[in-house]
Protein backbone atom coordinates (compact mmCIF):
# COMPACT_ATOMS: atom_id res chain seq x y z
CA UNK A 1 0.00 0.00 0.00
CA UNK A 2 2.01 2.92 1.58
CA UNK A 3 6.16 2.42 1.82
CA UNK A 4 8.52 4.57 2.37
CA UNK A 5 12.52 4.33 2.33
CA UNK A 6 15.25 6.69 3.52
CA UNK A 7 18.57 7.23 2.72
CA UNK A 8 21.73 9.70 3.73
CA UNK A 9 24.10 10.22 6.69
CA UNK A 10 23.96 12.48 9.76
CA UNK A 11 26.69 14.69 8.01
CA UNK A 12 26.31 13.37 4.10
CA UNK A 13 24.90 15.56 1.41
CA UNK A 14 21.30 14.87 2.12
CA UNK A 15 18.74 13.03 2.93
CA UNK A 16 16.61 11.61 0.64
CA UNK A 17 12.93 10.26 1.14
CA UNK A 18 10.93 7.85 -1.35
CA UNK A 19 7.17 7.41 -0.19
CA UNK A 20 5.33 5.16 -2.26
CA UNK A 21 1.23 4.60 -2.51
CA UNK A 22 0.21 7.71 -2.14
CA UNK A 23 -3.47 8.63 -4.46
CA UNK A 24 -3.69 11.35 -6.92
CA UNK A 25 -4.34 14.71 -6.35
CA UNK A 26 -3.39 15.52 -2.91
CA UNK A 27 -2.67 19.62 -2.60
CA UNK A 28 0.84 19.52 -1.48
CA UNK A 29 3.36 22.91 -0.81
CA UNK A 30 6.69 22.78 0.34
CA UNK A 31 5.87 25.20 3.42
CA UNK A 32 3.75 22.31 4.84
CA UNK A 33 6.89 19.91 4.95
CA UNK A 34 9.05 22.60 5.87
CA UNK A 35 6.32 23.53 8.94
CA UNK A 36 6.42 19.73 10.13
CA UNK A 37 10.44 20.02 9.89
CA UNK A 38 10.53 22.75 12.06
CA UNK A 39 8.63 21.25 14.64
CA UNK A 40 10.56 18.29 14.77
CA UNK A 41 13.91 21.27 16.08
CA UNK A 42 11.73 22.10 19.27
CA UNK A 43 12.44 21.76 22.66
CA UNK A 44 14.51 22.79 25.54
CA UNK A 45 17.55 20.73 26.26
CA UNK A 46 18.76 20.30 22.38
CA UNK A 47 21.74 20.87 21.16
CA UNK A 48 23.79 23.87 18.65
CA UNK A 49 23.14 22.07 15.93
CA UNK A 50 18.59 23.01 16.46
CA UNK A 51 20.12 26.65 16.29
CA UNK A 52 22.01 26.96 12.92
CA UNK A 53 20.59 23.79 10.93
CA UNK A 54 18.26 24.33 8.31
CA UNK A 55 15.81 21.59 6.71
CA UNK A 56 16.36 23.28 3.20
CA UNK A 57 13.77 20.64 0.90
CA UNK A 58 13.82 19.78 -2.92
CA UNK A 59 10.65 18.50 -3.91
CA UNK A 60 12.08 16.08 -6.80
CA UNK A 61 9.62 14.25 -7.92
CA UNK A 62 5.58 12.80 -7.63
CA UNK A 63 4.73 16.20 -7.41
CA UNK A 64 3.42 18.35 -10.02
CA UNK A 65 1.56 21.91 -9.62
CA UNK A 66 1.26 21.30 -6.32
CA UNK A 67 -0.18 18.03 -6.32
CA UNK A 68 0.56 14.25 -6.09
CA UNK A 69 0.85 12.62 -9.43
CA UNK A 70 -0.07 9.15 -7.58
CA UNK A 71 3.72 8.15 -9.34
CA UNK A 72 6.50 7.92 -6.00
CA UNK A 73 6.98 11.05 -4.41
CA UNK A 74 11.05 11.77 -3.91
CA UNK A 75 12.24 14.74 -1.52
CA UNK A 76 15.52 15.82 -0.73
CA UNK A 77 16.77 17.33 2.66
CA UNK A 78 20.29 19.16 2.07
CA UNK A 79 22.47 19.21 4.63
CA UNK A 80 23.58 23.33 5.38
CA UNK A 81 26.50 21.68 7.28
CA UNK A 82 28.16 19.81 4.20
CA UNK A 83 30.51 22.17 3.41
CA UNK A 84 32.18 20.89 6.12
CA UNK A 85 32.13 17.63 6.34
CA UNK A 86 33.25 17.29 2.58
CA UNK A 87 36.37 15.45 2.98
CA UNK A 88 35.44 13.57 6.34
CA UNK A 89 32.02 11.88 4.23
CA UNK A 90 33.39 11.84 0.93
CA UNK A 91 31.64 8.77 -1.16
CA UNK A 92 35.17 8.96 -3.26
CA UNK A 93 37.78 6.63 -2.71
CA UNK A 94 40.33 8.13 0.16
CA UNK A 95 40.93 7.92 4.07
CA UNK A 96 39.47 9.77 6.94
CA UNK A 97 41.27 12.35 8.71
CA UNK A 98 40.59 10.41 11.50
CA UNK A 99 39.29 7.03 13.32
CA UNK A 100 36.89 6.63 15.88
CA UNK A 101 37.69 3.61 17.91
CA UNK A 102 35.73 4.20 20.92
CA UNK A 103 32.05 3.41 20.35
CA UNK A 104 29.85 4.72 22.70
CA UNK A 105 27.70 2.46 24.95
CA UNK A 106 24.05 2.25 24.48
CA UNK A 107 24.46 3.39 20.78
CA UNK A 108 25.13 1.16 17.52
CA UNK A 109 28.57 2.07 17.51
CA UNK A 110 30.47 -1.54 18.28
CA UNK A 111 27.55 -3.98 17.39
CA UNK A 112 27.26 -2.16 14.07
CA UNK A 113 31.16 -2.17 13.41
CA UNK A 114 31.14 -5.93 14.60
CA UNK A 115 28.06 -6.79 12.16
CA UNK A 116 30.07 -5.03 9.17
CA UNK A 117 33.48 -5.17 9.79
CA UNK A 118 34.12 -1.50 10.43
CA UNK A 119 37.22 -0.19 12.34
CA UNK A 120 35.74 3.44 12.39
CA UNK A 121 32.38 3.88 14.47
CA UNK A 122 31.66 6.34 12.26
CA UNK A 123 30.73 4.11 9.35
CA UNK A 124 27.41 3.12 11.95
CA UNK A 125 27.28 5.86 13.61
CA UNK A 126 26.16 8.52 10.79
CA UNK A 127 23.13 6.53 9.47
CA UNK A 128 22.28 5.24 13.20
CA UNK A 129 21.98 8.95 13.97
CA UNK A 130 18.40 10.43 15.02
CA UNK A 131 19.02 13.16 12.15
CA UNK A 132 17.76 10.36 9.84
CA UNK A 133 13.98 10.71 11.67
CA UNK A 134 14.03 14.18 9.51
CA UNK A 135 13.22 11.93 6.32
CA UNK A 136 10.63 10.64 8.43
CA UNK A 137 8.77 13.68 9.18
CA UNK A 138 8.71 14.54 5.82
CA UNK A 139 7.15 11.16 4.92
CA UNK A 140 5.10 11.74 7.87
CA UNK A 141 3.96 14.92 6.97
CA UNK A 142 2.41 13.99 3.23
CA UNK A 143 0.86 10.84 5.54
CA UNK A 144 -0.39 13.56 7.77
CA UNK A 145 -1.69 15.37 4.67
CA UNK A 146 -3.50 12.59 2.98
CA UNK A 147 -5.42 11.78 6.92
CA UNK A 148 -6.40 14.95 6.68
CA UNK A 149 -8.64 14.77 3.81
CA UNK A 150 -11.20 12.27 6.20
CA UNK A 151 -10.83 14.03 9.71
CA UNK A 152 -8.08 12.58 10.85
CA UNK A 153 -5.81 14.57 13.19
CA UNK A 154 -2.71 13.32 15.36
CA UNK A 155 -0.72 15.20 17.52
CA UNK A 156 1.72 14.23 20.15
CA UNK A 157 2.74 15.56 23.93
CA UNK A 158 5.69 15.43 26.55
CA UNK A 159 3.86 13.29 30.04
CA UNK A 160 7.56 12.85 31.69
CA UNK A 161 11.11 13.76 31.14
CA UNK A 162 13.30 12.34 33.28
CA UNK A 163 11.69 11.71 36.31
CA UNK A 164 9.61 14.85 36.28
CA UNK A 165 5.69 13.39 35.18
CA UNK A 166 2.59 15.25 34.14
CA UNK A 167 0.05 14.55 37.20
CA UNK A 168 -3.31 15.74 35.45
CA UNK A 169 -5.26 12.78 33.38
CA UNK A 170 -6.62 15.90 31.21
CA UNK A 171 -5.34 15.04 27.79
CA UNK A 172 -5.26 18.04 24.65
CA UNK A 173 -7.49 17.91 22.23
CA UNK A 174 -7.85 18.50 18.45
CA UNK A 175 -6.57 21.83 17.56
CA UNK A 176 -4.07 21.98 20.33
CA UNK A 177 -1.65 20.97 18.59
CA UNK A 178 -0.23 24.73 18.20
CA UNK A 179 -0.33 25.42 21.85
CA UNK A 180 1.94 22.29 22.95
CA UNK A 181 4.25 23.14 20.05
CA UNK A 182 4.60 26.78 22.11
CA UNK A 183 5.40 25.14 24.90
CA UNK A 184 9.38 24.83 25.80
CA UNK A 185 9.26 21.12 26.31
CA UNK A 186 5.81 21.01 24.36
CA UNK A 187 4.26 19.48 27.57
CA UNK A 188 0.53 20.28 27.71
CA UNK A 189 0.66 20.62 31.74
CA UNK A 190 2.41 24.14 32.74
CA UNK A 191 2.90 22.81 36.82
CA UNK A 192 5.06 19.68 35.04
CA UNK A 193 6.49 21.99 32.57
CA UNK A 194 8.20 23.84 35.19
CA UNK A 195 9.22 21.07 37.19
CA UNK A 196 11.03 19.32 33.45
CA UNK A 197 12.79 22.27 32.52
CA UNK A 198 14.33 22.11 35.67
CA UNK A 199 15.37 18.72 35.87
CA UNK A 200 16.82 19.30 32.04
CA UNK A 201 18.93 22.57 33.36
CA UNK A 202 20.12 20.03 36.51
CA UNK A 203 21.16 17.87 33.73
CA UNK A 204 23.27 19.88 31.59
CA UNK A 205 24.63 21.36 34.45
CA UNK A 206 25.94 17.95 35.07
CA UNK A 207 26.78 16.82 31.44
CA UNK A 208 24.11 13.96 31.88
CA UNK A 209 20.88 13.04 29.60
CA UNK A 210 17.29 12.70 29.96
CA UNK A 211 15.10 10.04 28.56
CA UNK A 212 11.17 10.48 28.95
CA UNK A 213 7.98 9.66 27.32
CA UNK A 214 5.85 11.58 24.88
CA UNK A 215 2.06 10.30 23.87
CA UNK A 216 0.38 10.51 21.02
CA UNK A 217 -2.98 11.17 20.44
CA UNK A 218 -5.10 10.35 17.50
CA UNK A 219 -8.43 11.84 16.16
CA UNK A 220 -11.31 10.84 13.97
CA UNK A 221 -9.24 7.75 13.54
CA UNK A 222 -11.44 5.51 11.37
CA UNK A 223 -12.95 2.07 12.74
CA UNK A 224 -11.83 -0.98 11.22
CA UNK A 225 -8.22 -0.23 10.40
CA UNK A 226 -5.88 -3.05 10.88
CA UNK A 227 -6.79 -6.70 11.53
CA UNK A 228 -7.60 -9.31 13.46
CA UNK A 229 -7.09 -12.07 11.42
CA UNK A 230 -3.08 -12.06 10.79
CA UNK A 231 -0.68 -11.49 13.44
CA UNK A 232 1.20 -9.41 11.01
CA UNK A 233 -1.75 -6.72 9.97
CA UNK A 234 -2.76 -6.36 13.70
CA UNK A 235 -2.70 -2.29 14.25
CA UNK A 236 -1.23 -1.98 17.47
CA UNK A 237 1.85 -4.70 16.77
CA UNK A 238 2.76 -2.35 13.50
CA UNK A 239 2.70 0.62 15.42
CA UNK A 240 4.83 -1.20 18.35
CA UNK A 241 7.39 -1.79 15.61
CA UNK A 242 6.35 1.70 13.60
CA UNK A 243 7.46 3.35 17.36
CA UNK A 244 10.51 0.97 18.72
CA UNK A 245 12.22 1.86 15.31
CA UNK A 246 12.59 5.36 16.14
CA UNK A 247 16.46 5.77 17.70
CA UNK A 248 16.56 5.68 21.52
CA UNK A 249 12.62 4.70 22.00
CA UNK A 250 12.76 1.15 24.21
CA UNK A 251 8.78 0.95 25.46
CA UNK A 252 5.49 1.13 23.70
CA UNK A 253 2.32 1.36 25.81
CA UNK A 254 -1.30 1.51 24.34
CA UNK A 255 -3.56 3.38 26.36
CA UNK A 256 -3.08 2.32 29.82
CA UNK A 257 -1.41 -0.81 28.99
CA UNK A 258 1.11 -1.33 31.46
CA UNK A 259 -1.62 0.09 34.41
CA UNK A 260 -4.17 -2.89 33.30
CA UNK A 261 -1.44 -5.68 34.09
CA UNK A 262 -2.02 -4.91 37.49
CA UNK A 263 -5.99 -4.56 37.46
CA UNK A 264 -8.66 -6.45 37.15
CA UNK A 265 -10.71 -6.85 34.18
CA UNK A 266 -13.75 -4.98 35.52
CA UNK A 267 -11.45 -2.17 35.99
CA UNK A 268 -9.27 -2.44 32.63
CA UNK A 269 -12.02 -2.69 29.82
CA UNK A 270 -13.58 0.23 28.22
CA UNK A 271 -17.68 -0.28 28.57
CA UNK A 272 -19.31 0.20 25.20
CA UNK A 273 -22.76 2.32 24.53
CA UNK A 274 -25.10 3.21 22.12
CA UNK A 275 -26.63 6.41 20.87
CA UNK A 276 -29.42 6.07 17.97
CA UNK A 277 -28.36 9.48 16.95
CA UNK A 278 -24.89 9.58 18.08
CA UNK A 279 -21.33 9.60 16.13
CA UNK A 280 -22.13 7.96 12.63
CA UNK A 281 -18.60 7.61 12.45
CA UNK A 282 -18.70 5.24 14.72
CA UNK A 283 -22.10 3.55 14.10
CA UNK A 284 -23.68 5.27 16.90
CA UNK A 285 -21.72 2.94 19.20
CA UNK A 286 -19.29 5.18 22.13
CA UNK A 287 -16.35 4.23 24.57
CA UNK A 288 -16.29 6.90 27.23
CA UNK A 289 -12.75 5.86 28.62
CA UNK A 290 -9.32 5.17 26.16
CA UNK A 291 -8.18 2.18 28.34
CA UNK A 292 -7.25 0.32 25.26
CA UNK A 293 -6.13 3.21 23.74
CA UNK A 294 -8.38 3.09 20.74
CA UNK A 295 -7.71 -0.55 19.40
CA UNK A 296 -9.40 -3.49 19.94
CA UNK A 297 -8.28 -7.19 18.62
CA UNK A 298 -5.45 -5.69 16.27
CA UNK A 299 -8.33 -2.85 14.98
CA UNK A 300 -9.10 0.53 15.68
CA UNK A 301 -12.12 0.88 17.51
CA UNK A 302 -12.79 4.67 16.12
CA UNK A 303 -12.36 6.21 19.75
CA UNK A 304 -9.46 8.48 20.83
CA UNK A 305 -6.07 6.69 19.95
CA UNK A 306 -3.47 6.74 22.62
CA UNK A 307 0.03 5.26 22.66
CA UNK A 308 3.33 6.02 24.53
CA UNK A 309 6.50 6.23 23.72
CA UNK A 310 9.18 5.95 26.16
CA UNK A 311 12.73 6.85 25.30
CA UNK A 312 16.09 6.35 26.81
CA UNK A 313 18.44 8.98 27.54
CA UNK A 314 20.92 9.86 24.95
CA UNK A 315 24.37 8.00 24.78
CA UNK A 316 26.42 10.68 23.47
CA UNK A 317 26.86 12.91 26.86
CA UNK A 318 28.26 16.30 27.25
CA UNK A 319 30.56 15.19 29.70
CA UNK A 320 32.41 11.92 28.22
CA UNK A 321 32.28 9.52 31.49
CA UNK A 322 31.10 6.53 29.91
CA UNK A 323 33.25 3.31 29.94
CA UNK A 324 34.04 1.64 26.84
CA UNK A 325 37.00 -0.15 25.24
CA UNK A 326 39.51 1.16 22.28
CA UNK A 327 38.39 -1.46 19.57
CA UNK A 328 41.83 -0.85 18.39
CA UNK A 329 44.15 -1.06 21.43
CA UNK A 330 41.54 -2.86 23.47
CA UNK A 331 42.41 -0.77 26.54
CA UNK A 332 39.67 0.73 28.68
CA UNK A 333 38.98 4.49 27.95
CA UNK A 334 35.85 6.30 27.89
CA UNK A 335 33.59 7.18 24.72
CA UNK A 336 34.18 10.21 22.58
CA UNK A 337 31.74 12.93 22.77
CA UNK A 338 30.12 14.24 19.77
CA UNK A 339 27.84 17.21 20.03
CA UNK A 340 24.65 16.27 21.79
CA UNK A 341 21.40 17.21 22.85
CA UNK A 342 20.57 16.84 26.79
CA UNK A 343 17.15 15.37 25.70
CA UNK A 344 15.57 14.99 22.61
CA UNK A 345 12.20 13.73 24.47
CA UNK A 346 9.71 16.76 22.52
CA UNK A 347 11.53 16.58 19.35
CA UNK A 348 10.86 12.41 19.56
CA UNK A 349 7.08 13.05 20.09
CA UNK A 350 6.90 14.75 16.59
CA UNK A 351 8.58 11.75 14.83
CA UNK A 352 6.19 9.41 16.72
CA UNK A 353 3.41 11.70 15.37
CA UNK A 354 4.88 10.61 12.14
CA UNK A 355 5.42 7.00 12.36
CA UNK A 356 1.84 6.72 13.77
CA UNK A 357 0.54 8.81 10.75
CA UNK A 358 2.32 6.59 8.19
CA UNK A 359 0.64 3.64 9.92
CA UNK A 360 -2.66 4.79 9.79
CA UNK A 361 -2.56 6.05 5.94
CA UNK A 362 -1.24 2.93 5.09
CA UNK A 363 -4.19 1.20 6.69
CA UNK A 364 -6.45 3.46 5.55
CA UNK A 365 -5.57 2.93 2.04
CA UNK A 366 -5.41 -0.92 2.55
CA UNK A 367 -8.96 -0.26 3.50
CA UNK A 368 -10.74 2.18 1.55
CA UNK A 369 -8.67 2.22 -1.28
CA UNK A 370 -8.31 4.50 -4.77
CA UNK A 371 -6.39 5.47 -7.16
CA UNK A 372 -6.95 9.60 -6.87
CA UNK A 373 -7.46 11.27 -3.36
CA UNK A 374 -11.62 11.79 -4.43
CA UNK A 375 -11.93 8.07 -4.95
CA UNK A 376 -10.57 7.78 -1.55
CA UNK A 377 -12.35 9.94 0.74
CA UNK A 378 -15.80 8.98 -1.34
CA UNK A 379 -14.85 5.21 -0.17
CA UNK A 380 -14.02 5.93 3.05
CA UNK A 381 -17.46 8.35 2.88
CA UNK A 382 -19.81 4.94 1.71
CA UNK A 383 -18.18 3.01 4.98
CA UNK A 384 -19.52 5.70 7.10
CA UNK A 385 -23.12 6.05 5.52
CA UNK A 386 -23.33 1.89 6.33
CA UNK A 387 -21.70 1.79 9.63
CA UNK A 388 -24.97 2.38 11.30
CA UNK A 389 -26.98 -0.26 8.95
CA UNK A 390 -28.00 -2.87 10.93
CA UNK A 391 -25.83 -6.13 9.33
CA UNK A 392 -27.83 -8.58 7.54
CA UNK A 393 -28.23 -12.11 7.79
CA UNK A 394 -26.13 -14.55 7.04
CA UNK A 395 -26.31 -16.62 4.33
CA UNK A 396 -28.93 -19.52 4.85
CA UNK A 397 -29.57 -18.07 7.82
Amino acid sequence: MLRFLTAGESHGQALVVILEGLPAGIRVTEKQIQDELARRRLGFGRGPRMRFEADDITLVAGIRHGRTLGSPVAIEIRNSEWPKWTEEMSPHPGAPSSVLSTPRPGHADLVGMQKYGFDDARDVLERASARETAARVTAGALAKILLAEIGTEILSHTVQLGDQRVESDVRPGPGDIEGIDENEVRCFDLDASARMISAIKAAAKAGDSLGGVTEVLGFGVPVGLGSHVHWDRKIDGLFAQAILSIQAVKGVELGSGFEQAGQPGSKAHDAISYQEDGDQSTGGFHRETARAGGVEGGMTTGGLLAIRAAMKPLATLNRPVLETVDVATKESTVSFKERTDVTAVPAMGVVAESMVALVLANEALRKFGGDSVAEFVRNHQGFIEHLGETPSAAPGA
